[in-house]
């Protein structure tokens, strides 16, 4: 607390059972009786005084006037300013028992003490340019509600898309990620549609970046949304998915979604040896600065499943068991990354999120590339439940969600929470 010291002639010890020093606040009096000692006090050197920055002030405080020197010789000759007492100790409650203090070096919380200290020493930082905002576009004018996904839509690739973007931008947030709902019409067992030069994605992307060229924009390259079975790779008649096939449509969707102008194409479908594959294809094509944002662990999770409501991308028969990984499973993570690292990723991600906090951190101490990790549609939509039947702070869980994703390693965060929580981190509300 600053104070302001202003110097006062007055005889301290003419006022009898007073003393400055012991009560906060106290200033001299200036009444008749002590008007009455004027002639003592001149006689007497001056004492200087504390009037505390909490006191009420009508103007501007007065300065003394003493160049920087008369203040220092006024201290040298001994005449010290008094600042503010030391606050009492505060007083425990009654009954609290009366014991000698711990004999500890250390005490940890020392460091926690004030909001002050807690933020200087915050380890992980959440700021809006962790985020990477997931986004579900659909061929329609409206923007449809997805029902198992409360504030997430399908959004008309022309208007609301754009207007969604705008509002992330606005709070910081300049990474997306597109998904599509395709029309039935256009799904078939082998999912060119994936690659349709002016399909329902490379037209929302050509448009993202004629009205936001700065804009980061990643891409789904897997073959669910365009599937008539809803897998992510080619189904043969005995339903085992194809992999050297399934890579084979996977390249041309990753360059088709290149030449739309994505900075980012990420392959979620786990075939073995994709990401090699589209490397190759877009060095091919002259897309060398295009990165690849592999799914290196993806897990055969049951979070996904608003996700695939919003999509429409339910498989038709079967699971993914066969292709994505066994949420049992901790150390086959560590095949995948070497596999995609040697391969030419640029990005890894862990899919789900929270839940799989560990491989997250099994990544992040591996590996020297960035790691990404989704908070998926499932813990969306428990957070949001949780808020709605007020179990939970909505608020605060979903930016602790977020944190702790961070502090286990994550670089970046896909998440439908991506503008709720920017707004929330620009001191916005809800």
């Amino acid at each position: 607390m600053a104070s302001t010291i202003v110097n006062v002639s007055c005889n301290v010890q003419a006022i009898k059972g007073l003393d400055f020093q012991n009560y906060v606040g106290l200033k001299a009096s200036t009444n008749s009786k002590l008007n009455c000692l004027k002639t003592a006090i001149k006689a007497l050197p001056p004492r200087f005084l504390v009037v505390r920055a909490s006191e009420r002030q009508d103007g501007p405080i007065k300065k003394m006037g003493l160049s920087d020197a008369e203040c220092e010789a006024a201290v040298v000759a001994g005449k010290v300013p008094e600042a503010p007492p030391v606050p009492p100790k505060p007083a425990a409650p009654t009954g609290t028992p009366v014991v000698h203090s711990l004999p500890l070096n250390r005490r940890p919380r020392r460091n926690r003490k004030s909001p002050v200290l807690r933020a200087a020493f915050q380890e992980t930082q959440l700021s809006p340019a962790n985020f990477v905002y997931p986004l579900f576009i659909h061929e329609g004018e409206e923007d449809t509600p997805i029902g198992a996904m409360p504030g997430c839509y399908r959004l008309g690739w022309r208007h609301g898309l754009v207007e969604e973007v705008g509002k992330a931008r606005d709070v910081g947030v300049n990474s997306v990620v597109l998904f599509p709902k395709i029309p039935d019409a256009l799904k078939s067992s082998t999912g060119d549609e994936a690659f349709n030069e002016n399909g329902l994605v490379p037209r929302a992307i050509r448009l993202l970046k004629d009205k936001y060229p700065d804009l980061v924009i990643y891409t789904d390259v897997a073959l669910d949304p365009y599937s008539s079975d809803g897998h992510d790779g080619i189904v043969r008649e005995d339903g085992v998915i194809m992999n050297d096939e399934t890579v084979h449509q996977l390249c041309k969707q990753a360059v088709s979604q290149a030449r739309a102008g994505a900075d980012v194409v990420s392959p979620s479908d786990m075939m073995d040896g994709r990401v090699g594959a589209i490397r190759d294809a877009l060095d091919a094509e002259g897309f060398e600065h295009v990165l690849i944002m592999s799914y290196t662990a993806k897990y055969a999770s049951a979070f996904y499943g608003p996700f695939r409501e919003a999509l429409d991308s339910n498989p038709r028969f079967g699971d993914k068991k066969t292709y994505q990984m066994n949420p049992a499973n901790y150390r086959e993570a560590l095949v995948e990354v070497h596999e995609d690292e040697s391969e030419g990723a640029d990005i890894l991600l862990v899919k789900p999120g929270l839940p799989y906090l560990d491989v997250v951190r099994l990544l992040r101490d591996n590996s020297s590339l960035p790691i990404a990790a989704y908070q998926v549609s499932g813990e969306y939509s428990m957070i949001k439940a949780g808020g709605v039947l007020k179990m939970i702070d909505e608020e605060k869980v979903m930016l602790e969600s977020l944190m702790c994703l961070r502090r286990a390693g994550a670089d970046i965060i896909l998440t439908y929470f991506a503008l709720q929580a920017a707004k929330s981190l620009c001191g916005e509300k809800r």
